[in-house]
C-alpha cells in the first residue's frame, strides 16, 4: 500500500503547511536529508494548551503527538516536491513533552507520533527517537516534535 493510499485508509487530510511563528524556516535541506522544524500540538487550529501530569493525562499527549505527527508529514511533503513517495526513511524524531517534574511518560506520549510515522510509512517509517520533559514549549503547547528524514 502506498503512503497515500495508507493516509486515505486511515482517513488523514494533510493540512496546509503552518507558517512559522519566529525567526525560522519550516524545513531545510542538506543533500538528501531534510530537517524539519518543531511543530507543535494543534487542536482546532489553535495551540494545544497542557502540561502533561498536571492537566493532561498521557492518553491526550499520545493524541496530542499523533496530531503533530499529521502536520509533520504535510511539512514532508512540502520538502519532498509535493511527493511523499520520495521519502527513503524517517532517521529520527524528537519530542519535546510540556511536563511536571514528576511526569515521567514522555516516551508513551511520544508513541502517538512515532506510530502513526510507522502506519503510514511502513519500514521506511522506522526511526530513531528522543524524548525529553521539558518545563514549557512555546504557546503553552503541550507537545513540540521534531523530524528528519532522507529523500530518494
Amino acid at each position: 500500500m502506498s503512503v497515500y493510499e495508507k493516509l486515505k485508509s486511515l482517513n488523514i487530510e494533510l493540512p496546509a503547511v503552518a507558517a512559522p511563528a519566529a525567526s525560522y524556516v519550516m524545513f531545510a535541506q542538506t543533500g538528501n536529508t531534510v530537517f524539519l522544524s518543531g511543530h507543535i500540538a494543534k487542536k482546532d487550529g489553535k495551540p494545544w494548551v497542557g502540561q502533561l501530569g498536571k492537566n493532561m493525562t498521557t492518553e491526550e499527549g499520545r493524541l496530542a503527538a499523533r496530531a503533530v505527527a499529521v502536520d509533520l508529514i504535510a511539512t514532508l511533503q512540502a520538502a519532498a516536491g509535493g511527493d511523499l513517495n520520495r521519502v527513503k526513511r524517517i532517521v529520527k524524531v524528537m519530542s519535546l513533552v510540556n511536563s511536571i517534574s514528576e511526569f515521567t511518560e514522555q516516551h508513551l506520549v511520544t508513541n502517538g507520533a512515532s506510530d502513526l510515522i510507522g502506519e503510514v510509512f511502513g519500514e521506511k517509517g522506522k526511526h530513531a527517537r528522543s524524548a525529553f520533559g521539558v518545563a514549557q514549549i512555546p504557546l503553552g503547547a503541550c507537545v513540540e516534535i521534531e523530524l528528519i528524514a532522507e529523500l530518494g
